[in-house]
């Protein structure tokens, strides 16, 4: 996920001032594996001969879905892109809005206040911000909603600043509680969705909230802190990106740039290669949460940063239950955690680390998943592997454990990074989120982009050249891989992969910038993100990427919102967002009559004024997406 902080500088733009971009080579190598848009679509003359393949069908059958065969499993009439300030579905659908940043969650929270972005003790009983991955509970016929609250934008939330620079110990807790967690009750009364105040399931997780550290790190002398001696309660969640839902009713949020909050009063303090390594550094991204919190200085709490970025499991039936990290998971950028339970009933979670030149993972549970028995634990103990893509369209999982890495398992789970360079895993650009078919023993993921294609090592050490399935130098517009573990066995060390699709611009390129087959100049997007499958084997994809409508990305408007068929190829636009914003997050209802989606950061940049329109502040967003007829979405 990307956000635009001070100096207009993206997440990714600020981590290179910690890890600089490396020089780039002369190209000749990779240029030989470069992929034409012909020789791509021929079969990939540099990816192997089943590098992309759309579907179960022929790439012929493919085409002709994508014009609007009847076979189409898509029952909608295509969106066509556009830079309106709105939210645009398909004719006969609807959306309204369910709830917006600072929304009250309780009848004693006064009403957003969009001069002045609120107060810490408002905003602590209010919905977050920068709203992202969700999950929807059904309990007892009542409806109970977990959203992500990722990041903010520093001028709306201190509109009561000039600058909107934080200046006081009460903008810092209005920062903090601005992040983290949503947890409503919704319901739908009165033909409306909107969130039920005063549910005793309304809660906010924050940067504050404390929560059990559990698994490998668990009490490792680079967990402990002058608060915490023990390294065995973590204090806060923040930065929550994609997210996951467990089938014993618990919600997995996961931490993704926690990295850019934490800074250094001391200048001349040494920055460890670990810290640099995950993007720690002298100075933050502008949210300067250590002028009120001490735990945020690294000078003064160097292993601070060793209790961030992991997977944090909430149960949202039980107020007073305390979240947990799961460091079993891995540290790293986490994007999302898709679970799944595989053919031999272990648990398996595939999760990427958003970033240029990381890496996708897998866990796999020691224990097994057991219907209807006391599975809280699952998450708790298990193995870590990390992806390596071959050009044969074959891959491996590689285990991260002490025999491979040289490492211990606290170690592993805490430089997550470092074991998985050291075992020789494929860098990847930019792996965003997961999504498992439900229908089908096969797994996708959102490469979102990576303009560091095809240079030399960085300062983390890993190269990122061209191939598998990273084929392009300089890919400004992401592609989604598919693979198949072998046996239909989530747990195997093998699998066969292709690419589902290839991002990219027909209307302006002709060469592998215009994309894969699929891709025509009425369905073309750039930088695909969030996605999931509902329960008829539908991939939906979103998009976090360039909206400027110009130049390379001339046509393809604002973010939106796609729909694949993983059997045919076939993409279709269902929604597009207002301005300069960022489609994310997905959930249904059990009848699938309606789909909620979070609309991140409208105007990020200046440009809008939704959902309030006039001159009225930006605020993120859940939407309600359903039909005018009441019918299946899709």
């Amino acid at each position: 996920m990307k956000t635009v902080q001070k100096h207009d500088l993206s997440f990714d733009e600020l981590d290179e001032l910690v890890r600089p971009a490396p020089e780039v080579v002369e190209f000749e190598e990779v240029s030989n594996k470069m992929v034409s848009r012909r020789g791509f679509l021929g079969g990939g003359v540099a990816v192997g001969a089943g590098a992309f393949v759309m579907g179960s069908t022929t790439l012929a059958a493919g085409k002709a879905l994508a014009a609007g065969s009847e076979e189409s499993r898509l029952a909608f009439k295509m969106v066509k892109a556009n830079a309106l300030d709105t939210v645009t579905v398909p004719e006969g659908y609807k959306w309204e809005i369910l709830a917006s940043w600072g929304e009250p969650m309780f009848s004693s929270t006064p009403d957003f206040n969009g001069a002045t972005g609120g107060t810490g003790a408002s905003q602590e009983a209010a919905f977050g911000d920068h709203c992202d991955g969700m999950a929807l509970f059904a309990h007892h016929g009542r409806q109970i909603l977990c959203v992500n609250n990722e990041y903010t934008n520093l001028k709306t939330l201190h509109a009561n600043r000039t600058d909107g620079v934080p200046a006081t110990a009460d903008d810092i807790r209005k920062s903090k509680a601005a992040h983290g967690v949503s947890i409503v009750e919704i319901a739908h009364k009165n033909n409306q969705w909107s969130i039920v105040k005063d549910s005793e399931f309304n809660r906010r997780i924050t940067a504050d909230t404390e929560m059990d550290i559990t698994g490998p790190a668990r009490g490792h002398k680079l967990m402990r802190t002058s608060s915490d001696s023990k390294g065995v309660i973590a204090k806060g969640t923040w930065n929550n990106c994609g997210n996951g839902q467990t089938p014993w009713g618990t919600y997995l949020t996961c931490e993704e740039n926690f990295n850019g909050y934490f800074s250094s009063s001391d200048e001349n303090f040494s920055l460890t290669p670990e810290m640099k390594r995950y993007g720690i550094s002298h100075k933050d991204w502008g949210y300067k949460w250590a002028m009120s919190d001490s735990r945020f200085d690294v000078s003064k709490e160097p292993n601070e940063p060793n209790r961030a970025g992991y997977i944090v499991e909430i149960d949202p039936l039980d107020p007073k239950a305390r979240p947990k990290k799961r460091t079993a998971l891995g540290r790293f950028k986490h994007e999302n955690a898709e679970l799944t339970i595989a053919s031999n009933g272990h648990v398996v979670v595939y999760l990427g680390d958003d970033e240029r030149g990381e890496f996708l993972y897998r866990f796999v549970s020691k224990h097994k998943y057991l219907a209807g028995g006391n599975n809280r634990d699952l998450l708790e103990e298990g193995t870590l592997y990390v992806a390596k893509f071959h050009d044969n369209n074959r891959g491996e999982w590689l285990a991260l454990t002490p025999k491979t890495t040289g490492m211990t398992e606290a170690e592993i789970s805490i430089h997550t990074r470092i074991a998985a360079s050291k075992v020789g895993a494929t860098t990847m650009d930019r792996p965003e989120w997961v999504a498992s078919n439900p229908n089908k023993v096969e797994v996708f993921c959102a490469l979102t982009n990576n303009k560091n294609r095809g240079v030399k090592p960085n300062a983390g050490g890993d190269a990122t050249p061209a191939g598998g399935p990273n084929p392009r130098v300089e890919n400004n517009f992401g592609q989604i891989v598919r693979w198949t573990p072998m046996n239909e066995d989530h747990t195997s060390s093998d699998f066969k992969w292709n690419l589902f699709v290839l991002a990219g611009n027909p209307a302006v390129y002709d060469d592998a910038n215009a994309g894969s087959q699929n891709v025509n100049q009425d369905n073309m997007f750039n930088s695909p993100d969030g996605l999931k499958f509902d329960s008829k084997g539908l991939l939906w994809i979103q998009t976090d990427g360039n909206y400027s409508n110009a130049k390379g990305f001339e046509g393809q408007g604002n973010n939106q919102m796609l729909v694949g068929d993983p059997e045919t190829g076939e993409i279709r636009r269902f929604l597009v967002g207002p301005k300069e914003c960022e489609i994310t997050g997905a959930a249904w209802n059990t009848e699938r009559t309606t789909m909620f989606i979070s609309v991140q950061h409208p105007g990020e940049k200046g440009d809008s004024h939704w959902p309030g329109g006039g001159q009225s502040v930006p605020r993120s967003s859940v939407i309600a997406i359903s039909r005018k007829d009441g019918a299946v979405i899709g």
